[in-house]
């Protein structure tokens, strides 16, 4: 009997001791986990002081950011960090940086931001269209079928091409009827752009008179002014904001009027749609709707049809119609560039038929013009914002997970250690001693990564033919009671040019 007490007490010093253990194991545990961390957060980049709640907001200029962060740059290197409210951003700058992080790190910079601002659109916090979708299955479903359809109705092969061909032409002849009248290019150029996109998704074009397209222009620009400046940055991480009546409407009025005019044209298309026909996008789309509810889970539903069309729509048109301004501001500005192209035009195409993607190879110095104008130009110079799918390292600082990374692309494609000349329009940028074209590793006009821009193809291909077509059939003047247009542009997402005018001389 007295070996029962002796079991119990040793039983009761074993478990005693092995709590005392498991607390020091749990003590250890954490407090390693204590010094990792915070050996990790001593690698995060540096940046300028936050102040209480609003952290660095007033640091940046919203109106045009990449000045600010230009400034931060030069102060706190190639790396840095900032606050808004309680939201941290870090922002990379310059070719090596930026290119482990998008490709050397694709997927850890693949996620996006949750932007509240969007809500009231459609945009919830789950994976909704596909230039702003999260990272996961349903975003790589929604961009591979996307890529497949484009591919299935023309993108890299000729009657996409063709279809630029003739939009080209319908672009000719509406400036040709100006009869060499002083004219803004600008609704011109981006009717054109647009019909691409929208023959494509929606399986009709405009006509470059229609009024319901002059006034969707006049609303997508004022779409992109409204995402701009100091109060929608403030929405965004302070979104309880967005939850008194009437302010998104107030604040955005015109994302709203934008999305109404894709959802017509959608519901249009529904009424004549014949699931054995599949015309384009939007009908190709419908089609995946109909197979059931695992299609409706991996994102085929109503709202990202509007979302996804009007992501093509958008990002199809804005950014391929305001580097070709630019490409036929700088003809203008630099006659001897100008008098080279048409010279090679020429040369190589003649004046009758017109320019075919297979001229490219054969058009060095055009194909370095066009190339230099996007570098130069530097259109959307922050990009698109990033998120961190997990903790990650670039260049030996740490980014915890899910915070918000802007990649500074006006950083690579002006890094004084990578360009000869990068602060001037300098097409040898891309040519060999031997004058043939070289695609420099830091141009990343288009991105890079799990999400670089899914209609590179298409947007070079418009690029060239475009180009090349006015080009060929045009001589661009200034008008002689307008000044010399300015270089530096003007920001509200996209670096557009400052308005100007030309004359249209037939060659």
């Amino acid at each position: 009997m007295a070996l029962l007490p002796w079991l119990v007490s040793q039983l009761s010093s074993f478990w005693s001791n092995i709590s005392i253990v498991g607390v020091f194991l749990t003590v250890f545990t954490l407090l390693l986990d204590f010094m990792k961390r915070r050996k990790k957060w001593s690698r995060y980049p540096p940046g300028p002081v936050s102040l209480p709640f609003i952290g660095n907001m007033l640091h940046v200029n919203f109106k045009n950011p990449q000045l600010t962060f230009k400034q931060l740059h030069k102060k706190f290197g190639n790396a840095f960090h900032l606050q808004y409210c309680w939201s941290n951003m870090v922002v990379l700058n310059g070719y090596k940086m930026v290119k482990e992080a998008l490709v050397h790190r694709a997927e850890d910079f693949a996620d996006r931001p949750y932007f509240p601002i969007y809500e009231h659109l459609g945009y919830g916090r789950k994976s909704e269209g596909l230039v702003m979708a999260r990272y996961g299955h349903v975003w790589k479903d929604l961009r591979k079928f996307t890529l497949t359809t484009l591919r299935n109705f023309g993108m890299g092969k000729k009657s996409l091409e063709e279809r630029v061909t003739e939009e080209a032409g319908f672009l000719c002849s509406a400036i040709k009827a100006e009869e060499g009248r002083p004219i803004d290019l600008r609704f011109l150029v981006n009717n054109a752009v647009c019909n691409v996109i929208c023959t494509t998704v929606y399986g009709e074009r405009f006509n470059y008179g229609d009024e319901t397209f002059k006034k969707l222009i006049h609303l997508f620009e004022d779409f992109l002014k409204e995402e701009t400046g100091f109060l929608p940055q403030l929405l965004n991480v302070v979104p309880i904001l967005l939850r008194i009546p009437g302010v998104p409407q107030r604040v955005f009025p015109k994302q709203k009027v934008f999305m109404d005019f894709i959802d017509v044209l959608i519901e249009k298309h529904m009424k004549t749609w014949n699931p054995a026909n599949t015309r384009d996008l939007t009908d190709a789309f419908l089609k995946e709707m109909k197979k059931g509810k695992e299609a409706e889970e991996n994102g085929f539903n109503y709202n990202n049809l509007r979302l996804v069309t009007a992501d093509l729509f958008a990002a199809g048109t804005e950014t391929t119609s305001t580097t070709l301004r630019w490409a036929f501001l700088y003809m203008l500005l630099y006659p001897e560039v100008y008098s080279k192209v048409q010279a090679e035009i020429d040369k190589v195409i003649g004046r009758e038929r017109p320019p075919t993607m297979e001229d490219q190879a054969s058009m060095p110095y055009t194909n370095a013009v066009i190339h230099e104008v996007q570098r130069y130009a530097d259109i959307a110079p922050s990009g698109l914002p990033h998120v961190t799918y997990r903790d990650t390292e670039v260049q030996g600082f740490f980014i915890p997970k899910g915070t918000t990374v802007i990649t500074n692309l006006s950083s690579v494609l002006k890094d004084e250690t990578v360009w000869e000349k990068p602060n001037e329009f300098y097409p040898e940028h891309f040519l060999d001693a031997k004058g043939q074209f070289v695609k420099a590793e830091a141009f990343l006009a288009f991105s890079a990564g799990r999400r670089v821009c899914l209609g590179e193809q298409l947007a070079r291909m418009e690029l060239f033919l475009f180009f090349t077509t006015l080009l060929q059939k045009f001589t661009f003047v200034l008008p002689e009671d307008q000044p010399r247009p300015r270089e530096d542009g003007q920001f509200a997402f996209l670096r557009s040019p400052l308005p100007y005018k030309v004359r249209a001389i037939p060659r």
